[in-house]
């Protein structure tokens, strides 16, 4: 496994006298990226852009949260320019005259507003909720034609076809560079394109694309590197990961740390800088006999910055209440504070928590936590 190296030290900035003590308001680097605080705004769809394109509404939207003390912005998932990537209309594209310049707009208002701002780079593979998702104007893809489910649906991909989406993927990066944004995020979590490569249920290759961790992850390492020559060496890269998937939350890409390990070392030597652990409850413990979540593994093999998200700042829930209507409560800071004082994540994303109280950071930066809000599943609706 790779080792810690000066090119993506999660080591702490120097913090001046002046900063708040709590390990939330510290700043950290990822690559060349320093960040003001440890607090990310988590990729959440919101389906605001009509046409595919990001307007004055989803600038500010974003804006607001950095105005709020959120360190980092990292926008909802973004469509790469493949033909078989398809969305529900409002989903914003990442490709297309219309789409970039919407974005450029949306950096140039998270800028104005002190923030840094990524973008989430997402490629859906195979992935289909046909009540939800419209027909491709290409035939889905993904590395052994299998859904989710396990159902055959169509051919596995060429090596064509793996070429096609990696320079798909590699373009969207090279895009955000040119648009200003600090950085990228790699969406190869939840049961998407990357994760299809990456977890055995749906890759059931037999070349070097498929059977161990490592082979399963060389179509995922392939697209890191090319996002890397893309955009050249500072450019910062997170990869956003996770076990569970839409479909199936019990799902797992790794059983032991040991698999953790032989799957993220080739992304780590490929070029990651970042990884961004998606979880339903960032506190829980992973595997067996250890009390390290998923999140303090990935940092332990790879010596990378991590972040951890699911649940931050809200009591006993998860993601999914949400769309049952229900409402969180704010929760402690204390358990997110000793995880990073311990070093076991770098910094967290916050989800929920952001929609309805864009201004959460900057409260719990400045003591006025009997200000914070409960999550109102309302805010779904609304675009503030």
């Amino acid at each position: 496994m790779r080792t810690t190296t000066s090119r993506t030290s999660p080591a702490a900035v120097d913090v001046p006298p002046s900063r708040p003590r709590s390990p939330l308001f510290t700043p950290y680097r990822i690559n060349e990226l320093v960040l003001e605080n440890r607090i990310a705004m988590a990729p959440m769809t919101r389906e605001a852009s009509p046409g595919g394109v990001p307007g004055p509404d989803v600038a500010e939207y974003y804006a607001r949260r950095a105005r709020g003390g959120a360190g980092l912005i990292i926008t909802e998932g973004t469509l790469v320019g493949h033909p078989s990537v398809t969305g529900p209309d409002g989903v914003p594209h990442f490709h297309g005259t219309e789409a970039l310049a919407g974005w450029s707009g949306v950096v140039d208002a998270v800028h104005a507003a002190g923030g840094r701002i990524v973008p989430q780079i997402w490629h859906t593979g195979i992935y289909r909720d046909e009540a939800y998702v419209p027909a491709p104007p290409a035939e889905q893809v993904g590395p052994s034609g299998l859904a989710l489910t396990g159902e055959q649906v169509t051919a596995p991909m060429t090596g064509a076809e793996i070429e096609e989406a990696v320079q798909a993927i590699a373009t969207a990066a090279a895009d955000a560079q040119r648009l200003g944004f600090d950085g990228v995020e790699l969406h190869a979590a939840h049961g998407f394109l990357l994760d299809q490569f990456l977890w055995s249920a749906t890759n059931r290759r037999a070349d070097g694309y498929g059977g161990s961790p490592r082979a399963r992850a060389r179509f995922a390492a392939e697209v890191v590197a090319a996002c890397r020559a893309a955009t050249g060496p500072g450019f910062p890269l997170i990869f956003r990961f996770s076990q569970w998937k839409v479909t199936d939350y019990t799902a797992r890409l790794v059983e032991t740390p040991g698999e953790l390990a032989e799957l993220l070392e080739p992304l780590t030597e490929a070029g990651v800088d970042a990884y961004h652990v998606s979880t339903r409850r960032f506190w829980l413990p992973e595997f067996e006999g250890s009390a390290l979540s998923l999140a303090a593994w990935t940092r332990k093999v790879t010596g990378l910055p991590t972040l951890a998200v699911g649940s931050v700042g809200l009591a006993a829930s998860d993601f999914q209440d949400a769309f049952a209507g229900k409402t969180a409560a704010p929760a402690s800071v204390a358990r997110v504070e000793e995880a990073l004082e311990r070093e076991d994540f770098d910094g967290v994303a916050l989800g929920r928590v952001l929609l309805s109280d864009p201004e959460w950071p900057a409260k719990v930066r400045d003591g006025r936590t009997h200000e914070l809000r409960p999550f109102d599943p309302r805010s779904l609706a609304s675009l503030v």
